[in-house]
């Protein structure tokens, strides 16, 4: 019979180097890989702080209505209640700053045969609250293209511990190679401090 020893592929790493890969990974976000300014940033921030109902005019948008699918009876198959909201790229990326244009390119609701947006609501029966739910549906697409693509700002305090609580990690890191040290040079016998 054959036995094999199953040996794990990786070791399991101490609780310190998770610590710092976890810090340094928080932190590798904040570096502006992609050519966007600081000055884009801070505009694009202030954009989606007011972002409201009229930022993203009607007129660049298209809006038709159709008959819904599923089950329904009579309401879905006479009446067109579904709203489908159609945007261009382009006219909609006028109107929208520049950091955030990745983001809304690799939508789910972009559709890149006719280069635009297309959101589709059939969750009511009336035609009314479909086209808000498509006007809705458009301004969270707006506000989560911001938020994966704009790093979030560190308050200046935060920033202040975190630079002491390394330098104290610092601190202790040296503190317990000094200690290393005597103890291997007490070994030795050429210590003059000898505790063992």
């Amino acid at each position: 019979m054959l036995r094999s020893t199953v040996r794990p592929l990786f070791s399991p790493l101490p609780a310190t180097y998770l610590q710092s890969a976890l810090a340094s990974r928080s932190y590798a976000s904040h570096k502006l890989s992609n050519g966007i300014s600081e000055e884009d940033l801070r505009t694009a921030r202030k954009w989606l702080d007011n972002l409201g109902p009229g930022s993203i005019p009607n007129n660049i948008c298209e809006l038709s209505f159709s008959r819904s699918s599923g089950p329904g009876g009579q309401n879905v198959n006479k009446v067109n209640s579904k709203a489908t909201l159609k945007v261009p790229l382009d006219s909609l990326l006028s109107h929208v700053p520049s950091a955030l244009h990745p983001e809304i390119r690799s939508s789910r609701y972009h559709a890149p045969r006719s280069n635009s947006i297309i959101i589709q609501a059939d969750d009511s029966r009336k035609q009314n609250d479909n086209m808000h739910s498509c006007y809705a549906k458009l301004h969270g697409m707006i506000i989560e293209a911001g938020t994966r693509a704009l790093p979030g700002e560190t308050p200046t305090e935060q920033s202040q511990r975190v630079k002491a609580l390394q330098k104290s990690e610092n601190e202790q890191r040296l503190r317990s190679k000094k200690v290393h040290s005597s103890k291997k040079t007490a070994r030795k016998g050429g210590g003059s401090n000898s505790d063992y």
